[in-house]
């Protein structure tokens, strides 16, 4: 989960274009899962046209019923209640396999749709790229983009397309028993008679235009509005992970104040944009609920006159009522659906920014190019590291670390380091030249703060290997090496490992590692820090012997852990007049 950027999000928020939205859509209907994505589809549709159907034998049944009740035909009311047990079980079974094939089908798009993007996200390391290239950003928090926005996407296409399609279905089977049983209407005006034939189709026509023209002008701004909510509440749910993440310093410092302060001007933009959600949702309910209210009055209004004159029964009276309530329902799709419009949009657009950032991450140009070959060496070809802005970091290095050869990396805090290690790890695109690894090298790479899955103990041990890579003698044996032997009896015990160890034993932990997986390349970013001496030493002491031949670049501070490496890459601050950069002297260490 990441912080905010807003601007640019803000101005993303109603630029999704359509061949965006299509983008984000056709993948799913195209791709191996097609066949039975397409046999779902047309099932549901199916039996929506099904449900269409018995509407329409209920409206007829509908007039049947009140002729019967106006002429007291009692062996004709019973029959008619037989007739309406058959299309009402017929309705519900069709009712409740819609929903059922249409749920199917959801979570087969969500979890296609979410293993995709889980792929683009983790592949090239675009997860990495996206933190680190702050400015530019369209979207944020990947994790609610992925978990969320492709949940409401899936569910939300589906039921406005459903319901899009079955709307208009509805419609052109209603629309034409309006017209026929609604009649000709007849007046005088201006000196001259009038006959509007089928004159309730062309009412409910204009009711829905005007209804559907008011509701979208009053709810334009929602789409916007339901955009920077969801902002909001990331940066909430942000802020309040960060508290739990950081607990120990946080209470260490004293900073309850500060983060109260924090969290209640982010919770104050949440409400904000609430009150404003809740003035425009108020405005658009007015014309929602007056639009529907006086649409169940207005065909008998209209019709009345013919009624009263006897030219139409109580029955077709009626008739005339349910269909003029289907086409208008009908013709108030967009009415009905708008909040959930308004929400698909939002979301449409936080994920095309989403899939901008991800492409743009693994795309990005690479001027400084990490590849393997055939050798035993690790060498660094004319690399120069910059800032994401461009600025110089590193000015040019060519060094060579022969297979078994320690280096230990200094300098001062800031000019660096960590960064030439991330460019070793590629995982640092900022920069130009070459670093080439041992193609049959194996490489660990250890960070100051290790990362510890929640579950069980021996799975954070194994990591990155699966659990159960290694046997429990070995790891045992490992835990005792790294005086970690108090674990060896909770390998089964599942806990939020980064929050129940210390950070020295956190450090230890990732040594285990180390000793399990073997590799013959080890990067070590003080990686020992949070350590007493003595076991920082003990543990530099036992990376040659446990793992004969292993090549170790490391940075430390401690001049205790020079005597266990052979070189120096010594980080030398510009001199005047030399600009921007730092330079990498190499020195031997003597034994």
């Amino acid at each position: 989960m990441t912080e905010q950027t807003p601007a640019r999000q803000a101005s993303h928020a109603n630029r999704a274009t359509r061949a965006e939205i299509w983008r984000l859509i056709k993948p799913f209907w195209v791709s191996e899962e097609k066949w039975k994505a397409w046999a779902l589809l047309l099932a549901i549709l199916a039996l929506n046209l099904g449900m269409v159907y018995i509407n329409v034998r209920l409206n007829s049944w509908n007039r049947d019923m009140y002729n019967v009740l106006q002429s007291r035909d009692y062996p004709q009311f019973k029959s008619l209640l037989w007739q309406f047990s058959g299309l009402a079980f017929v309705f519900v079974a069709i009712a409740i396999y819609s929903v059922y094939l249409k749920q199917a089908l959801q979570i087969r798009w969500r979890y296609w749709m979410s293993t995709r993007y889980l792929d683009r996200w983790l592949a090239h390391r675009a997860y990495y790229r996206i933190e680190q290239g702050q400015e530019g950003r369209l979207s944020d928090n990947p994790d609610q983009r992925i978990a969320e926005d492709l949940h409401a996407l899936t569910s939300d296409t589906l039921s406005l397309v459903l319901g899009f399609i079955s709307s208009s279905v509805t419609l052109f089977s209603f629309i034409h028993i309006l017209w026929s049983v609604s009649g000709p209407l007849s007046f005088t005006a201006l000196g001259q008679s009038w006959v509007i034939p089928g004159y309730m189709v062309w009412f409910v026509i204009a009711y829905a235009a005007i209804g559907s023209g008011v509701v979208w002008w009053i709810g334009r701004p929602l789409v916007g509005l339901s955009f920077n909510q969801e902002r909001f509440e990331a940066n909430f749910r942000f802020g309040l992970i960060r508290v739990r993440e950081h607990a120990e310093a946080v209470a260490l410092y004293r900073g309850e104040p500060q983060e109260r302060a924090q969290l209640t001007a982010r919770l104050d933009d949440i409400r904000e944009n609430w009150w404003n959600i809740m003035r425009l949702t108020k405005k658009l309910n007015v014309a929602v609920n007056f639009y529907g209210q006086f649409a169940v009055i207005f065909p008998m209004l209209v019709s009345a006159p013919r009624y009263f004159s006897g030219a139409i029964s109580l029955g077709v009276l009626m008739q005339i009522s349910d269909a003029f309530g289907q086409v208008q329902d009908a013709l108030s799709w967009f009415i009905n659906a708008f909040t959930t419009l308004a929400s698909w949009k939002a979301s449409i657009n936080r994920l095309a920014g989403f899939h901008a950032d991800v492409e743009r991450a693994a795309g990005m140009p690479r001027t400084l190019a990490v590849t393997q070959h055939g050798g035993s060496a690790v060498t660094l070809e004319g690399v120069q590291l910059s800032f994401p802005d461009g600025s110089l970091m590193l000015r040019r290095l060519d060094a060579r670390v022969e297979s078994g050869e320690h280096v230990l990396i200094s300098g001062p805090s800031g000019c660096g380091k960590s960064t030439l290690i991330r460019a070793m790890a590629d995982i640092w695109p900022y920069g130009e030249g070459r670093i080439a690894l041992p193609q049959d090298a194996p490489a660990m790479f250890l960070p100051q703060r290790s990362y510890l899955p929640i579950g069980t103990l021996r799975a954070a041990l194994s990591y990155p290997a699966a659990e159960g890579s290694f046997e429990d003698a070995l790891i045992t044996r490992y835990l005792g090496l790294c005086r970690l032997a108090h674990l060896a009896s909770r390998l089964d015990v599942a806990a939020n490992w980064s929050q129940a160890l210390s950070p020295g034993e956190q450090q230890r932990l990732a040594f285990v590692r180390v000793f399990l997986n073997r590799p013959r390349l080890v990067f070590l970013d003080e990686a020992s820090s949070a350590m007493d001496g003595e076991t920082e030493e003990a543990l530099y002491a036992a990376l040659p012997r446990e793992l004969p031949g292993v090549t170790v670049i490391s940075i430390a501070h401690r001049e205790t852990l020079a005597r266990f490496h052979d070189v120096r890459w010594k980080f030398v601050p510009p001199a005047a007049g030399e600009g921007a950069g730092h330079r990498v002297e190499a020195l031997p260490i003597a034994a």
